[in-house]
């Protein structure tokens, strides 16, 4: 079940709204609580029931874990061993669902063996929860959070809104949330700022990612290669796909989220703005991005190191992202790119050079788009072909008028389309991001019109919406 859908609006989220505010009102704070997991479950359940088992034995012994590294002195060896547990329990998971296929496929590979491939399925959301949980163990090792509720850290783990593909929370940000003196009070100013990120969300799905995912998806699986018009076409389609798309499940998700007095954090903050490639990934994907940082990066590299360490630590914590979107040789590559491109800028902020801002900003997403191409990709030897069309000007110095005409037919032949892309392009470098706008926000009559008009509009367009990109990481 996706949030943008009929059945998520009118049948799901009324009845968990009303369902808690009136068990909290008339039974109790806990029975509310335990209402909110057990619709959680419910929407996992509607995406992937044959999991559900996995997610309820994950969260039962990672409570567990937890609670004894909350009753354990920091840095004894009962806590180290727990800690440890914690770890391989939930990266054991993660791997065999989502890498066996994957080593079997290089083992075949590089020995020439004939190890049969398993069918195994991904289970709906493990990369989230699995870093979701995992960040809560190592912030409770650290001292930073405590686990005593059971309930509480259910709810924490299964909160559906960042389920299955976040924001990735920390414990001890958000389960403090649960004990505010306001907190089971209706807040209208939150239910209105909902609303309003919520309007924002769908509509960066509905009526921009939808088409553009649609047009990228033609070219990447349908035609596989093209001519260098397609292939510039399908890949600027999808960088904004995949931006409006991802944004616009944060912007919903933690919409919802302020229905229940719940704040999650910011995800997105107008990354095609950046003006370098680490200004980039402060922007992007906030928190998987916080997650490496003070877990990979931060274990490698200290204040002082050498500047060969700081190279070192950017690129085992992109190899890391790499691996961790997807199981593929091209994401591995992905993720050198992105380091490669980090160490480039931070080494000319180290060494104070700057370029002149829009001439860094326009290299930064050329970077961006070709980067792209192999996260897009379903394997190396399709980004390199759509690689060899983009690049391919050898038609154009060969006939240059029937190259310009082809870019003509290419043109009216997806109008709309590219039209959309300038839409997508103008929002992305140019409209403030969902954090300035909540930062601002103050309830206003334009501001209820604006949301009941784009509300309306992905409505009207919401049968043909699919599930959303990062479900398949």
């Amino acid at each position: 079940m996706v949030f943008c859908s009929h059945r998520f609006i009118f049948a799901f989220f009324p009845i968990v709204f009303a369902g808690y505010w009136i068990i909290a009102r008339f039974v109790g704070h806990r029975a509310s609580k335990v209402w909110m997991i057990a619709a959680s479950l419910c929407f996992y359940a509607k995406g992937n029931v044959a999991f559900l088992p996995l997610l309820v034995f994950t969260t039962c012994f990672n409570y567990c874990i937890a609670r004894g590294l909350t009753l354990k002195p920091k840095g004894s060896p009962a806590a180290k061993f727990l800690l440890g547990l914690g770890i391989v329990e939930n990266l054991g998971f993660l791997f065999y669902f989502k890498y066996t296929n994957f080593f079997i496929d290089n083992i075949n590979r590089f020995l020439g063996t004939a190890i049969q491939q398993q069918n195994i399925p991904l289970p709906l959301g493990i990369s989230f929860y699995t870093f979701l949980i995992l960040s809560c163990l190592v912030d409770t090792y650290k001292g930073k959070s405590e686990t005593h509720s059971f309930i509480d850290f259910a709810m924490f783990v299964t909160f559906f809104p960042h389920l299955i593909v976040g924001p990735i929370s920390h414990h001890y940000d958000m389960v403090p949330q649960f004990y505010a003196e306001d907190f089971y009070e209706i807040n209208d100013r939150n239910i209105m700022q909902g609303i309003l990120l919520f309007s924002i969300g769908c509509a960066k799905k509905v009526l921009i990612a939808e088409p553009l995912i649609a047009h990228a998806q033609n070219f990447y699986n349908v035609m596989g290669t093209g001519t260098f018009f397609q292939a510039w076409g399908g890949v600027i389609a999808y960088t904004f796909a995949y931006y409006f798309d991802f944004s616009g499940y944060t912007d919903m998700a933690q919409g919802i989220a302020l229905f229940f007095n719940i704040k999650l954090p910011f995800n997105f903050d107008s990354p095609y703005k950046a003006r370098g490639f680490a200004d980039f990934w402060r922007r992007w994907n906030i928190t998987i991005s916080r997650f490496f940082q003070e877990h990979i990066f931060s274990n490698i590299f200290h204040f002082g190191d050498s500047l060969g360490r700081l190279m070192v630590a950017t690129m085992a914590t992109f190899l890391v992202s790499g691996l961790w979107h997807g199981a593929g040789w091209h994401f591995i590559f992905w993720g050198a790119a992105n380091g490669i491109l980090v160490c480039i800028s931070n080494i000319m902020t180290l060494k104070r050079k700057k370029l002149q801002p829009t001439l860094a900003w326009a290299l930064t997403f050329l970077m961006i788009l070709f980067t792209r191409v192999l996260f897009d990709s379903n394997s190396m030897t399709q980004a390199l072909a759509v690689y060899g069309n983009m690049l391919d000007l050898r038609p154009l110095f060969a006939d240059a008028n029937a190259f310009w005409a082809e870019g003509l037919s290419y043109l009216r032949s997806n109008l709309s389309i590219i039209c959309l892309m300038g839409v997508a392009a103008l929002i992305s470098f140019f409209a403030p991001s969902t954090r300035q706008i909540c930062a601002s926000f103050e309830p206003k009559w334009y501001y209820a019109l604006c949301c009941g008009i784009i509300f309306a509009a992905s409505l009207f367009f919401m049968g043909k919406v699919s599930s959303f990109l990062y479900f398949q990481f």
